[in-house]
C-alpha cells in the first residue's frame, strides 16, 4: 500500500493509504492505537488531482507507478496536477476552471505558531479552515482576515510576508525537533497573539478591498494537547529513532499534532520500553508499506537514552 500521509478530516485523524485494488483505506490514529508496518525502500509518485469545484476533485493515481521525482510525484504527474497552479494564480496565471471555481470561494488568512516559537502566515479555503491548521501541526493559531476569495487571500500573504517578514513555510523537521523539547504554552500563545496583532494593524491600514479583519482563534484538537504541551504526560521525550525509509517499525500512539506523534516503543513482548518518542509519521509518505506486527529496532539507542 503506498500511503499519502496523516489527514485530520474529523477530530480523529488517520493514517490515509492507497492500493490500485481497494482505493484509499484509513487507519485510525487514536489515543493508544498501535501502528505495526515495514516500509520497502523506495519513495513513489502519489500521482496528481485534478480540481472541479469547492469540495469537488478527484485523485488520479500514478498510472506507472513510477518513482519519485519532483517532491512526491512523477515528471508527468507533477505537470498534470491542477494544485501546482494555485500558488500563482493571484498573479495573473492562468488555471483551469474547476480550480478557478475552488479559488474564488472565501478563504482565511491565519498566523500559525509552532512548538520552537517559529511563526508563519498562511491561508486555508472556507471549507478547510480548521483541518488546515490540524495538518500542519500548529500549537497555536489566530485567524487574522476573511477574504472574499482565492486571490485577496494570497495577495494579503504575501504582503504579509513582504512587509513584516513571516515566513509562509516552516520545515518539518523543524516541527519536530520543537515537539520533543516544546517552549511554554503560555509563551507560545503570546508569540502568536503578538505577531497575529502585527498583522491585523498592518492589513487594518490597507487600501485594498476584498477582505475584513478579523479576530478568532484557531481550536487546537485535543488528541495533540498532551504532545503540545511542554510537561504533558510526563517522563523524558526523545527522538525517534528511525527513518521511515526502510525497516520495521512498530509504534503506540499516545498523541499527535499534524503528521508527528507522540508514541510508545513496544518491545517484541509486547511492553512498551521507557520513555516516549517524537516520530514524524509525514516521513511516511510516498513510501509503500506492509501492516504487520512490526517493532523498531532501538538496542544500540536504548543504552545511549536512559
Amino acid at each position: 500500500m503506498l500511503v499519502h500521509g496523516v489527514v485530520w478530516d474529523s477530530s480523529s485523524p488517520a493514517l490515509r493509504m492507497f492500493s490500485p485494488d481497494a482505493g484509499f483505506t484509513d487507519i485510525a490514529l487514536a489515543q493508544g492505537s498501535a501502528l505495526g508496518l515495514r516500509v520497502i525502500p523506495g519513495l513513489w509518485c502519489l500521482g496528481h488531482t485534478k480540481v472541479h469545484g469547492p469540495g469537488d476533485r478527484t485523485h488520479v493515481p500514478c498510472r506507472s507507478e513510477s518513482p519519485a521525482e519532483r517532491g512526491k510525484q512523477c515528471g508527468a504527474c507533477f505537470a498534470r496536477d491542477d494544485s501546482r497552479l494555485m500558488h500563482d494564480f493571484h498573479r495573473g496565471g492562468s488555471v483551469p476552471t474547476g480550480l478557478r471555481a475552488y479559488l474564488m470561494q472565501p478563504h482565511w488568512l491565519y498566523v500559525a505558531t509552532f512548538a520552537n516559537g517559529a511563526t508563519k502566515v498562511g491561508t486555508a479555503s472556507g471549507q478547510r479552515k480548521w483541518n488546515r491548521l490540524a495538518e500542519q501541526g500548529a500549537v497555536h493559531a489566530s485567524y487574522v482576515a476573511h477574504a472574499e476569495d482565492g486571490r485577496v487571500v494570497r495577495v494579503l500573504e504575501d504582503l504579509v510576508t513582504r512587509e513584516l517578514g513571516l515566513v509562509q513555510q516552516v520545515r518539518s523537521a523543524a516541527k519536530v525537533a520543537g515537539l520533543v523539547e516544546p517552549r511554554a504554552a503560555v509563551e507560545l500563545s503570546a508569540v502568536n497573539r503578538r505577531h497575529a496583532r502585527t498583522v491585523r494593524e498592518l492589513l487594518g491600514g490597507l487600501a485594498l478591498t476584498g477582505y475584513s479583519v478579523v479576530e478568532e482563534e484557531w481550536d487546537r484538537p485535543e488528541f495533540a494537547e498532551r504532545l503540545c504541551v511542554a510537561g504533558a504526560g510526563g517522563g523524558r521525550r526523545h527522538p525517534y529513532p528511525a527513518t521511515f525509509d526502510a525497516g520495521g517499525h512498530g509504534l503506540r500512539v499516545h498523541a499527535l499534532s499534524g503528521a508527528v506523534a507522540l508514541a510508545g516503543l513496544p518491545e517484541a513482548s509486547g511492553n512498551d520500553i521507557e520513555g516516549s518518542f517524537v516520530a514524524d509519521l509525514g516521513g511516511l509518505k510516498g513510501r509503500k508499506i506492509e501492516l504487520g506486527p512490526h517493532t523498531t529496532e532501538i538496542p544500540a539507542l536504548q543504552d545511549s537514552l536512559f
